[in-house]
């Protein structure tokens, strides 16, 4: 039977670190006032430090699609004429820097030591990582391709600025006497961050280093049983409905910051981890694995809040993954959207703890309409 190896894993990180502290130096101040939420967000999330594409005055350093195309060359750092090879690019983002072209076909714009190549785009938000890393599993796993890159991203930062909320702040000092723009949105900023990261697929593992092998790639969407979570680009209505920002007049556009990022953090609490990791125990008994054969467990997490629901709605289910198993750098990379599960199995491969026939499960859920993705790999 053919299969399918991760050969290469590669991150791309802008700037230097931000911490919490210096967070709004670099966002700005929305009406020249501190968030009232801040603090608050930050206490339960956990992140302690992240990074932007931005300067600390707030100009723009890259754009998503550099930041991609610069974790796809760190991909081959040590052997630059490998590039050469690539025959599939696919990138996951939900902040791609223009709505056309496409996110995928401005990277490879930027990686002229590639040729005449497929290249695919997944739009959403953290799945859309997912999504790209199974396209290109199938890909290879049928033979078409035989390098193939993934890639999920954010530049999340462009769109959390205070700028972004000027127009928004004014509008409401003139009718309100405290005028915070809602939680919803303020919630946002203090949740993610910028960066990418890359895996390089083939049929076969590397002559050295660590491959793993893709086992298997789980995915489901509840958005039938669901309204929307989390949405840019459009405001919800009263009935759960999206009005889109193509339907509304321009200075809404403007006055309700509709091309900010927004999350209904109630139903988010309500349903994002009971529903996606009840999910998992069908899809471990369908592969016939048991819990007590995962060695590493990488739960994508957009905040801590999130760890012991995840731990018990596990339990629930007859999963015991202990905490030793697990891996996370939330903490010190930030939420990362697309982008997180990328980095974070950068991360633990570079750690060094993993060692040949362990098994490596992703667990990635997506609060856009409430998808999940789910991939488990052997180490190689």
């Amino acid at each position: 039977m053919p299969q399918v190896f991760i050969t290469k894993t590669a991150s791309f990180l802008p700037n230097d670190v931000v911490s919490s502290d210096e967070m709004e130096k670099y966002l700005g101040y929305i009406n020249d006032k501190p968030s009232k939420s801040k603090a608050i967000v930050l206490r339960s999330n956990g992140i302690k430090q992240r990074h932007y594409a931005l300067t600390e005055d707030g100009h723009p350093t890259h754009t998503n699609a550099e930041m991609v195309s610069l974790a796809i060359k760190n991909l081959f750092a040590y052997e630059p004429e490998e590039i050469t090879k690539v025959d599939l690019i696919t990138c996951g983002t939900t902040t791609p820097d223009q709505l056309l072209p496409s996110h995928s076909v401005m990277v490879h714009g930027l990686l002229p030591e590639t040729g005449q190549i497929e290249v695919t785009s997944n739009a959403g938000s953290c799945c859309s990582g997912m999504h790209s890393l199974k396209f290109a599993y199938l890909s290879v796993l049928s033979g078409d391709k035989q390098h193939a890159v993934c890639a999920g991203s954010e530049r999340i930062s462009s769109i959390i600025k205070a700028d972004t909320f000027k127009e928004e702040g004014k509008h409401l000092a003139a009718i309100e006497s405290n005028p915070y723009v809602a939680f919803e949105k303020d919630f946002l900023r203090w949740m993610l961050s910028d960066g990418a990261g890359a895996f390089l697929l083939q049929d076969k593992p590397a002559g050295q280093g660590t491959s793993l092998r893709v086992e298997w790639i789980e995915m489901a969407s509840f958005a039938n049983k669901n309204d929307t979570c989390m949405y840019m680009g459009a405001e919800k209505q009263d009935d759960g409905s999206l009005l889109s920002y193509q339907n509304m007049p321009q200075q809404d556009l403007l006055n309700k910051s509709v091309l900010s990022i927004k999350q209904d953090v109630k139903l988010l609490s309500a349903q994002i981890v009971k529903q996606g990791f009840s999910l998992l125990k069908d899809i471990l008994e369908k592969h016939t694995i048991k819990a007590d054969e995962i060695d590493h467990f990488l739960p994508h997490m957009s905040s801590y809040f999130f760890k012991e629901k995840i731990y018990t709605i596990l339990e629930e289910n007859g999963i015991r993954i202990p905490y030793e198993k697990w891996y996370t750098n939330l903490r010190e990379k930030g939420n990362i959207g697309a982008g997180s599960i990328y980095i974070m199995l950068d991360g633990l491969i570079k750690s060094g703890q993993l060692k040949q026939g362990e098994k490596v499960l992703l667990a990635v859920p997506e609060s856009a309409r409430f998808s999940y993705a789910f991939c488990l790999l052997t180490v190689c």
